[in-house]
């Protein structure tokens, strides 16, 4: 376990390869963050939820996918469904497409193809950062001057309430956090329903559908919520 002087975040290395870990920590720890080395997978999930007690939870997971107990693909459904607010980039020697999709499908928010430079890794971390740093500030998400007011549950496009619903508030801020992300169905309904009731996928599409009219309402010339054909939609505010 290794501290920087004066670190930005703290990031858990989740790394079986320790030349690998020991050169990622020294990069990230230079460039001013904490870090955390865990080399079995087993033990992630137990120290996640140790330092969740202690309100110690890391900024970001970099988590390999490959390792010797519980794999990585297994912890990345975890960690995203009891701690959504962690950043997850996975580390993987395995360049088939369908693995890359399937770190994202569960939740990852970047992949790293290894042999990678330590450079782009320290890249990378920031730029996750840099998009999540709304999951640690909720109450103060803006984009395209759309904000959030998360004690009054409201949504202001230029000042202007669009009256939204709980549910199409929580999905908005949802993809909001993650400027864009492509969020497929499933994973709007699982952050959208915490109480995990059974909704169908056309219950999403009709909360977009809403919240679409309720935003072209106000900005009839903007479209901020966009399809991805076949795979869900994603948040991407105009440059």
């Amino acid at each position: 376990m290794h501290d920087a002087e004066t670190p930005r975040d703290t990031l858990l290395i989740v790394e079986d390869e320790p030349k690998i870990a020991r050169l990622v920590a020294d990069y990230l720890e230079g460039s001013g963050y904490a870090t955390r080395h865990i080399d079995h997978g087993d033990q992630v999930l137990p120290w996640l939820q140790e330092q969740h007690g202690e309100e110690r939870l890391p900024s970001l997971v970099l988590l390999d996918l490959m390792l010797p107990g519980t794999d990585g693909l297994t912890l990345c459904r975890e960690i995203r469904q009891r701690w959504p607010e962690v950043a997850i980039i996975m580390l993987t020697a395995r360049v088939e497409e369908v693995d890359r999709l399937l770190g994202l499908e569960l939740g990852a928010d970047d992949y790293i193809c290894k042999p990678f430079s330590p450079r782009e890794v320290v890249a990378r971390v920031k730029a996750v950062l840099r998009r999540s740093q709304a999951l640690r500030d909720p109450a103060a998400i803006a984009g395209s001057q759309l904000t959030l007011d998360d004690e009054g549950w409201r949504a202001l496009a230029d000042g202007q309430d669009l009256g939204l619903t709980a549910v199409e508030y929580q999905l908005l801020k949802v993809m909001m956090q993650s400027p864009g992300r492509i969020f497929t169905r499933d994973q709007l309904m699982d952050r959208m329903y915490r109480d995990h009731r059974i909704v169908s996928e056309r219950t999403v599409d009709s909360h977009v559908k809403k919240l679409r009219r309720k935003i072209s309402d106000v900005w009839p010339e903007r479209e901020i919520i966009r399809s991805v054909y076949g795979v869900g939609y994603k948040y991407q505010p105009e440059e």
